[in-house]
This record gives structure tokens, C-alpha cells and sequence, in this order.
């Protein structure tokens, strides 16, 4: 459950801590509605609640910490048609426990467990009473694993004392305890390092074994673990990429279009992060804005920064001098 307003793509990577404290159940609503993933919230005790959220945004990745009494948060499908942007959330619970319902599974979570969910399906998340939790919210484009696998994983509970979640759990809760200091590139950085290290605990879930998964998300997976090893090769293409898995050009389209993008989208948006975070890294401030962009595959300058201003709402110059 997040209170983020504003959209992460068009904000600065180092904003500001944003705290919310709800003076009322009311006002909890309130906070609820116009957050940047609505939510319809219900208690059975609203005189005496008491809510809290801190949240930073560090480009595409929102982390949220939040603390309050016992309620239900719903995403409705009235609420999912109001939006058409499709993001993962991760929730670490962190006190009391919690529980998360969607695609008809449930998930009990204490203290240190984790588990993943969609927004652009209905859920339910239900607190008895005090509880305090740690979310990162992430477009479904941030992961190697195609959104079909993902839904094999949605409310189901990944353990404390198990697995890969006992060494991802911790690593966020420590970004939970030093929201004030994530800033600048440093705290991009971090942000897009935990996005990675859940997707390979999900990798780590799945076991990418024929038997988890079917075929075709076998592919979708591959394909992608594929493209994000190659986005700096100028001359990788839609026909690269089918000859690199021994399939047509039109079956890898398919693939795409099962997930609603396709193949280029795909290229592009995770060629233009990349740029989108070295341009605010001290470690190429000598380095020009076209050569960066070089380095991850976009060699025609102008259509580079076409494609960037579409993508973030300014130039890749205006992008870098705000760091």
C-alpha cells in the first residue's frame, strides 16, 4: 500500500522524503484515494486509527514504509480501469502480520517474509491490528521475468528463514531504516540493485524448471535474460535475437505481444534506464551525453534524444544537469 502521488518517471531521482500522517481514518482515505496506485480503504475501528507512511521515489522504484492499526486496503476493478500502467509490488512486512489475497491465493506474512502482487488485477490487503510494512513498487518492465511467471508467484509467501528471502528481506528493510539518505545516484543505484535482487529471488522461486513453467514462459524468460546481456550491441534486432533461440521473427513477436509490448518497446525502454542512471553517475561525468547513449546501442544522436524526451518528459542534457 503506497501514498506516491506523483509519477516516477517524471520525477528527480533524489526527491525528498514525503511523509504522511493521517489525522483521521478520513483522512487515511483520503491519502489512500489519490495515491499514485488507488486503493479503497475500511476499518472496523476508524476513531481510533492511526496511519503513517514515509515514501521516496528514486526514478521508476517507489519504497514505502508504512505503520498503522488494524484495516483492509482493496484494489478494486473500478479502480484498475482508471489506469492503464501495470506495476509489481513487493511487501516486506516488518511487524504484526498481514494479510495479502489475489489470483484466489493467500498469503499470512510475519515479520520478514515477503511476497509479491499485481496491480493491474484486484487484491486485498487486511491488517488486524498494529502493523508496520516495507513496500517497493516497480513498473512490470523492471524484471527479466515475463509478467506470466510473475502471476505464478503473486500472494504467495516467500519465508523469512528461507531461500533467497532471507538475504533480500533484510537488504530492503535496511533501505526501509535509511530512507533519508537514499539520494542522488548513490540511491538510484541501491533502488535498481534491489529490483534486481528480487527478481532473482523470483528466478530463485520459479527454479525455471519445465515443470514450474510452461513452455512458451520458459521462452519469454530467456528472451529477455537475453536482450538485457545484449542491450549494448548496437546491432541487436528482432532477427538477432529469434536466430539466438531458434525461432521466427514471428513467433518471437508473439511472445511479446502475449505481454502486451513488444519486441522494440522492450529494447528501447531498458536501453533508455540504462542511460537514464549512467547520465546521473559521477563515474561518467566526463563522458559525453551521445557517447553514454552510445554505449548502450543508440548511435543515431538525434533519435536518441527523440526517444528520450518521449520517455522522461525532458532532454537527456536537462536530465543530467539536475542531478
Amino acid at each position: 500500500m503506497t501514498a506516491v502521488a506523483a509519477r516516477p518517471v517524471a520525477s528527480p531521482a533524489g526527491q525528498d522524503v514525503r511523509t504522511s500522517t493521517a489525522a483521521s481514518f478520513e483522512h487515511w482515505r483520503h491519502l489512500v484515494a489519490e495515491s499514485f496506485v488507488p486503493l479503497a480503504a475500511s476499518t472496523g475501528n476508524p476513531d481510533n486509527f492511526r496511519g503513517r507512511m514515509r515514501a521516496r521515489r528514486l526514478d521508476r522504484v517507489a519504497i514505502v514504509a508504512v505503520s498503522s492499526t488494524g484495516h483492509e486496503v482493496h484494489r478494486t476493478p473500478a479502480l484498475i480501469a482508471q489506469s492503464n500502467q501495470r506495476y509489481f509490488k513487493l511487501n516486506l512486512q516488518l511487524q504484526g502480520t498481514g494479510l495479502l489475497i489475489q489470483d484466489n491465493r493467500e498469503a499470512l506474512l510475519r515479520p520478514g517474509d515477503l511476497s509479491i502482487y499485481d496491480t493491474s488485477r484486484p487484491y486485498t490487503l487486511a491488517f488486524e491490528g498494529d502493523a508496520r510494512l516495507m513496500v517497493v513498487m516497480f513498473p512490470w518492465d523492471a524484471l527479466s521475468l515475463p509478467p506470466e511467471c510473475i502471476a505464478q508467484l503473486s500472494a504467495v509467501r516467500m519465508a523469512a528463514d528461507g531461500g533467497l528471502a532471507a538475504i533480500v528481506g533484510p537488504f530492503i528493510a535496511h533501505l526501509a531504516e535509511n530512507l533519508d539518505v537514499l539520494s542522488g545516484p548513490s540511491g538510484s543505484r541501491l533502488a535498481a540493485n534491489a529490483v534486481d535482487l528480487v527478481s532473482t529471488m523470483l528466478h530463485s522461486e520459479l527454479d525455471m524448471s519445465p515443470d514450474r513453467m510452461k513452455p512458451q514462459a520458459l521462452l519469454a524468460a530467456s528472451v529477455r535474460e537475453y536482450i538485457d546481456a545484449h542491450l549494448a550491441d548496437p546491432l541487436l534486432s528482432p532477427a538477432s535475437i529469434a536466430a539466438a533461440h531458434f525461432i521466427s521473427t514471428r513467433h518471437l513477436h508473439n511472445v511479446f505481444h502475449e505481454s502486451g509490448t513488444t519486441v522494440a518497446s522492450w529494447i528501447r525502454t531498458h536501453r533508455l534506464e540504462r542511460i537514464r542512471r549512467d547520465l546521473r553517475d559521477p563515474l561518467h561525468n566526463g563522458t559525453s551525453v551521445g557517447a553514454v547513449a552510445a554505449r548502450w546501442g543508440f548511435l543515431d544522436a538525434a533519435h536518441f534524444s527523440r526517444s528520450f524526451r518521449d520517455a522522461f518528459g525532458e532532454s537527456p542534457s536537462d536530465w543530467r544537469r539536475g542531478a
